[in-house]
């Protein structure tokens, strides 16, 4: 970024800014559009006679799932024992993972990654708890994560807002922060542990530092809840200018490299490009929506748009992101 008012908008958020976005949640759907007819019919609205609850989706058959809502002719089209879950059934939780290391201190145009990722996870939060379902989160940096419990209070989600801005204000170059890639798989191993069955994870990270733990602790979380990840980037990381000179920093030690070489561009643009993508092929490796999400535009606009185009069923059948229309 270039030398501003630390305070100016873009490079620090502020809980004040964070709270006022609750209107901007309130136009955000977490519910993709899903066709009533597929192969396992998800979130949708229709009523049960007989038994006046609203039901939800058809999903696999669980140790404890009473068997009286054993779906019969799914169980024998798939080979497999599916039951009927019913809204009352669930208690849907919300959980956000919200990045705020010091690789997320960098950006371009319009904000920093850290700040974009503090942004829509402010959204996101409101807007579970406007359409009445618990959340909560971790907030994690370079040194350890703050965990705010799930729960349907407005309290929750301003404790959580909280932690995410003191932990954003934190932030900066010659702050003694140092740089530790191996926070990504800590927060997510506490995720694990608190997301044990039907909630809605959405980790909001560039995920600098992810690897094959990573993708295991992605795929652990995945088999029992719906998960997104939302990939903040920033273009000047993966598309370097044709010329000039760039200064990366550790959080102490600051070094100018001149991108116009051809090795060192093509080693930085390469190391970028690789660790994207094998972020995005969780998409097909574990079925599971991967959403890019930029620094340079507005973030609940890039959101509502890249909502829009979810894969229609995940895996388990289930719409994706069911439970917080």
């Amino acid at each position: 970024m270039p030398d501003t008012d630390p305070t100016e908008s873009g490079v620090y958020i502020d809980l004040e800014h964070l709270i006022a976005l609750e209107q901007r949640g309130r136009k955000v759907s977490l519910l993709p559009r899903q066709p009533v007819h597929s192969l396992l019919s998800g979130r949708y609205a229709s009523r049960v006679r007989g038994r006046g609850l609203n039901f939800e989706e058809i999903r696999d058959y669980r140790t404890g799932d009473d068997v009286r809502s054993i779906d019969w002719k799914v169980t024998a089209r798939l080979q497999s024992p599916h039951v009927r879950v019913f809204n009352e059934e669930r208690d849907r939780q919300g959980l956000l993972v919200v990045d705020q290391r010091l690789s997320m201190f960098f950006g371009s145009r319009r904000a920093m990654k850290s700040v974009t990722a503090a942004e829509i996870a402010a959204v996101v939060a409101w807007r579970i708890l406007n359409v009445g379902d618990r959340v909560g989160g971790i907030v994690f940096n370079d040194h350890g994560f703050a965990e705010v419990r799930p729960q349907r209070s407005r309290r929750v989600v301003l404790q959580f807002l909280t932690q995410l801005a003191a932990q954003n204000r934190e932030l900066g170059v010659g702050r003694g922060i140092k740089c530790d890639p191996a926070m990504l798989n800590r927060a997510l191993d506490r995720v694990r542990r608190l997301a044990a069955h039907d909630a809605t994870v959405v980790i909001f990270s560039d995920f600098d530092g992810a690897d094959e733990t990573t993708r295991q602790s992605v795929a652990a979380i995945a088999a029992h809840n719906t998960i997104i990840a939302v990939v903040v980037h920033d273009p000047l990381q993966s598309e370097l200018p044709d010329s000039g000179r760039m200064t990366v920093t550790d959080g102490e030690l600051q070094i100018a490299i001149d991108v116009a070489q051809g090795d060192t561009r093509q080693n930085i643009v390469e190391m970028s490009q690789n660790r994207l993508r094998n972020v995005f092929a969780w998409t097909d490796e574990l079925a599971i929506p991967v959403l890019p999400l930029s620094t340079t535009e507005e973030p609940v606009n890039q959101l509502q748009h890249l909502l829009g185009l979810l894969p229609q069923v995940n895996r388990r059948g289930a719409a994706v992101g069911a439970g917080h229309g």
